[in-house]
């Protein structure tokens, strides 16, 4: 459905592969000036009725965060051949949407097993962490949501220490839809040095401090990072994709997918692609006629494709180490 309505009249930018399909913004201001909820997080969840019967080789289970006290539940599959064999396995880490939890991805996983089981896929792992609601994978300003840090610190740590990674850059990629996706861009931005892909699956990419300074003093002493303007100009994904240009362009490949009717998230996600452009960053980007937020919809339409760019991405991170 969605791939046959490719537009390719559109221009195509030098270094950068761009699909780009038409469609009108009409409520995207509107959209990007709503206010989130305040950050919370379950540390551990319980799975849904129809979460019950996790896909196969996955397991719910938890690590001890020293940063909170807490253990903390993320759900992790392992492919086929782990428990015969002593390869290493990289590692896809797959951040869920806003109101989500360790186990709103198990899809994810499910679509990995069928592609491995029928060799479309190499084996690889694939974790979902637990991100709460509204922490957009950020440090809160208060001290209570160290998600970042969870995340870059005790739990990618915990994976590489426990099971067979190949715990460098050339072997980890990350991606999300919607929060997710926005929190996935802004920590490889970031952290250019641990991961060599990025799949951003509609996650939209506000400037924070457009947001910061439309808000009321009441309204971000209640937000994520809070009343003090260098914490929403440190945590700037635009600041740090330029600051980090260099590296970035060394060691991440990109990948960006929104729908031409998500109002919602596309007006920025826009705006970040001509960002790339404009620092010379190479990227592919991609919209998708007529859909709107539906994380299924976009997997669905492109099911058979959804992980060759993390492969594509892990095979020339190896050749590269390897020259």
């Amino acid at each position: 459905m969605f791939p046959n309505s490719i537009n390719t009249k559109l221009p195509v930018f030098i270094g950068v592969s761009v699909i780009l399909f038409s469609n009108s913004l009409s409520n995207a201001q509107e959209n990007r000036k709503k206010r989130p909820s305040p950050p919370s997080i379950q540390w551990v969840n319980q799975p849904k009725p129809s979460q019950v019967n996790l896909p196969p080789n996955s397991r719910h289970l938890r690590f001890q965060s020293n940063l909170v006290k807490q253990e903390i539940g993320f759900c992790i599959y392992l492919p086929p051949n782990y428990s015969v064999s002593q390869k290493r396995y990289p590692v896809i880490y797959t951040l869920h949407g806003n109101g989500g939890n360790e186990f709103t991805c198990l899809d994810s996983i499910a679509l990995l097993h069928q592609g491995i089981e029928s060799g479309k896929w190499p084996e690889m792992i694939m974790v979902l962490p637990n991100g709460g609601k509204s922490t957009f994978y950020k440090n809160s300003a208060d001290g209570k949501f160290p998600i970042e840090s969870i995340f870059i610190d005790e739990l990618i740590p915990f994976i590489d220490a426990n099971y067979r990674t190949i715990a460098k850059r050339e072997g980890r990629c990350i991606e999300g839809f919607s929060m997710g996706g926005r929190g996935a861009t802004r920590l490889a931005m970031k952290h250019p040095h641990l991961f060599c892909s990025l799949f951003c699956q509609a996650g939209n990419v506000p400037r924070l401090l457009e947001t910061f300074d439309a808000a009321t003093h009441a309204e971000r002493k209640t937000m994520l990072l809070g009343e003090q303007r260098e914490n929403w100009e440190a945590e700037d994904v635009y600041a740090i994709t330029q600051k980090n240009t260099d590296t970035i362009k060394k060691n991440v490949r990109i990948k960006i997918a929104c729908g031409t009717a998500d109002t919602g998230h596309l007006e920025t996600v826009r705006d970040f692609h001509q960002h790339l452009i404009q620092l010379g960053i190479d990227h592919t980007y991609l919209e998708i006629e007529q859909l709107g937020h539906k994380r299924t919809k976009m997997m669905s339409a492109f099911k058979s494709t959804w992980f060759d760019y993390h492969v594509d991405s892990l095979q020339q991170a190896r050749q590269t180490t390897q020259r």
